[in-house]
């Protein structure tokens, strides 16, 4: 089970279509911390009652960076059998690290919560490392195709986002990776402040593997299969706080001395817990996890020129999508978890570089704009930093208005006639007019009504100047509806 959660969470990150996003979008926001900063309280009470029952089998089933860290597990044990040890707890650490984490919520320190939120690490390695490879095989697959005489793919567009998230992304991998591949769940049980709150709360779980100390041989066989490093087999304790409930001590017992039972009742028969128990809590996990909570065809710009080397303007005010709100909600609620940049269509967001906003969503316009139609974003978000919004909503939100340069505008720069701006605008916010009032023959100019701009950047991103466009969006700090 837990193959297939992370199988689907990252489907959402590689999907360019919108397609994935209808089946399994219900992922993302069973996640805790986002469901947590979207105040989505069903999804977190679900939770924590499924880990008072349970157990950590959110950590086990559910949390895509605790199952890719099995994965090295997985293969460190293949490189050393039984390769686990017991460690103590280290308790301090992981309350620090959580007083870190709800201090920077309060506070908005939104560079600390992308950096220690586990989804939002996994989304930026599927984002970053993942999802370039993807649309690679999804391009030669298309080019296949063409040569045959068939359109069933298309090829997509395929660029760096952000230079920092991909560091991060693979700093985060490597590091996971190797303290995965030495000693299992090393970051969850020690850094990880998702799990240290679960953890908290199994220590009280109804159900829990439980040593007989009447069977077991003290062989450690357990505790060197022990992804958590929680089973000292000396003592014949399990530290419940950092079990995430995997029952692989149980299937590698041989004296049947380890069950999964109730609090404070040891089994008397020593029976084994068989796969089909295991199964059944995986499964009962994702079910009651999801019980707290079309594709869209692709479009594709017409254009005029190349619009690659167009390079970014000077914004004074970053643009933040719609949905968003304002700058400050975006900041307070973001993880930064990438699945937004993911799904733009049009190129539209990137990772911010700010250190206020790192690797929070900004839009820019050198590659596409905003489309009126388009509202992937919103419908994606899990953590409430976008919320959802309507087409018809869409197109009465200002994210920000336009700005005209006049020593960039062709039909001054060139003596040429233009008006794309005017043109493609779709609220009509903007107007030709000649530039020299009274002679209607003079080269025609842009008049921008910045009552009725929308900010979509439609404008910015057609308009033929290079390599800065003659008309550009500034953002708004609070959008406003018009």
């Amino acid at each position: 089970m837990a193959v297939i959660s992370i199988i689907m969470i990252t489907l959402l990150f590689l999907d360019f279509t919108g397609s994935v996003h209808k089946w399994f979008g219900w992922m993302a926001k069973i996640q805790f911390l986002p469901a947590l900063l979207s105040m989505n309280l069903l999804v977190v009470v679900g939770l924590i009652i499924l880990t008072l029952v349970f157990g950590r089998l959110y950590c086990y089933v559910i949390c895509p960076l605790g199952i890719m860290q099995d994965g090295f597990g997985w293969l460190g044990k293949k490189a050393k059998k039984n390769s686990y040890s017991y460690s103590a707890p280290k308790s301090i650490l992981r309350y620090v690290m959580l007083a870190v984490m709800i201090v920077s919520i309060v506070f908005g320190i939104s560079a600390v919560v992308a950096l220690l939120a586990p989804y939002s690490a996994y989304g930026r390695i599927a984002q970053s490392l993942l999802a370039p490879v993807w649309q690679w095989g999804n391009n030669e697959l298309a080019s296949w195709a063409e040569a045959h005489d068939s359109y069933a793919f298309y090829s997509v567009d395929m660029w760096l986002r952000g230079g920092l998230t991909l560091g991060v992304a693979i700093a985060t991998l490597v590091i996971l990776g190797f303290l995965a591949w030495r000693n299992g769940r090393t970051y969850c049980n020690t850094i990880c402040p998702v799990g240290t709150v679960l953890g908290f709360f199994s220590r009280f779980s109804l159900l829990r593997p439980v040593i007989d100390t009447s069977k077991c041989n003290g062989c450690g066989l357990c505790a060197r299969n022990c992804k958590s490093a929680c089973i000292n087999s000396k003592e014949h304790t399990i530290d419940y706080s950092r079990c995430v409930t995997c029952f692989d001590c149980i299937g590698k017992c041989h004296q049947g001395a380890i069950s999964y039972t109730r609090r404070r009742a040891v089994s008397a028969s020593g029976n084994k817990v068989d796969d089909s128990r295991r199964d059944f809590l995986a499964v009962t996990a994702t079910i009651a996890a999801t019980a707290a909570v079309h594709a869209q065809e692709k479009t594709v710009d017409g254009g005029l020129a190349a619009i690659t080397d167009k390079k970014i303007p000077a914004r004074k005010t970053k643009i933040v999508p719609p949905g968003a709100i304002s700058i400050r909600n975006l900041a307070s609620h973001c993880t930064a978890c990438q699945l937004c940049v993911s799904v733009c269509p049009n190129g539209v967001l990137r990772p911010s570089t700010d250190l206020e906003s790192l690797m929070q969503p900004e839009s820019s316009y050198e590659r596409g704009y905003c489309r009126p139609e388009c509202t992937r974003c919103s419908e994606v978000c899990p953590a409430g930093a976008i919320k959802p919004i309507t087409v018809a909503d869409k197109s009465s939100v200002q994210i920000g208005h336009a700005v005209w340069v006049k020593d960039n505008c062709v039909p001054l720069t060139d003596g040429v006639e233009c008006g794309n701006c005017a043109r493609h605008c779709p609220v009509g916010a903007i107007t030709m007019v000649p530039s020299v009032k009274g002679e209607d023959s003079s080269p025609k100019i842009p008049i921008v009504n910045t009552e009725r701009c929308i900010g979509c950047g439609a404008c910015e991103n057609l308009c033929p100047a290079r390599p800065f466009s003659a008309i550009y969006v500034e953002g708004h700090e609070i959008h406003r509806t018009i």
